[in-house]
């Protein structure tokens, strides 16, 4: 008896998979590969350029795909995306740089915010220390994305008459940008032109 109901628990238990398995119209073989944690990790960290990164891992993985924060350029935004990093901090360090000096490595930094390099040595992985001529910083005026005309858009890198109609066209229709993530996702823009424009624009 007890085997008769073992051979009938098994084969209703088979038959509500093979079931369960035509309802998916997928068998063994055509599953979808399952999305690991870490590659949703990834894939955030590759796609939000405001993404705050929580672990050294998190660096790591930023690096590895080219991610980048220039020092000498960085916005409050951008100092806020390294763990540890308070907005008390985040904005004395876009101060200094605002008033026209320049970090020249990672002991500067940290000279400036009163800590140790142990402290920001991990942060360095994706810390870049870029020179510019005073003059050329000065120069640099961000425009309004949300006012200004398909004429002024071409002047910005990487944004040819196309884009910039089409941005004019976006903006139109659906509304101001709220800030360069929106930008991004509204027209699909790649991440290494909305690194290029991040420090072009205004909102």
């Amino acid at each position: 008896m007890a085997l008769l109901n073992r051979i009938i628990v098994d084969w209703v238990l088979d038959r509500v998979e093979q079931l369960g398995r035509l309802a998916l119209n997928q068998s063994p073989q055509n599953q979808l590969p399952k999305i690991m944690p870490w590659q949703l990790l990834r894939q955030k960290i590759t796609n939000d350029p405001y993404y705050r990164f929580q672990s050294l891992t998190e660096l790591r993985i930023a690096a590895e795909h080219g991610i980048r924060i220039d020092v000498n350029t960085a916005t409050v935004d951008d100092w806020l995306r390294l763990p540890g990093i308070s907005i008390h901090q985040a904005r004395l360090l876009t101060q200094i740089t605002e008033a026209g000096l320049h970090f020249y490595c990672i002991e500067d930094v940290a000279t400036a915010l009163g800590t140790s390099v142990q402290r920001l040595k991990p942060l360095e992985l994706i810390m870049q220390f870029c020179f510019y001529d005073p003059d050329s910083l000065t120069n640099i005026d961000r425009i309004p994305l949300n006012t200004a005309p398909a004429e002024s858009l071409i002047a910005l890198p990487g944004i040819g008459p196309v884009l910039a109609r089409a941005i004019v066209r976006d903006r139109t229709s659906r509304g101001d940008f709220c800030d360069l993530l929106d930008l991004q996702e509204r027209l699909s823009l790649p991440n290494a032109l909305t690194s290029d424009l991040l420090h072009y624009l205004k909102f």
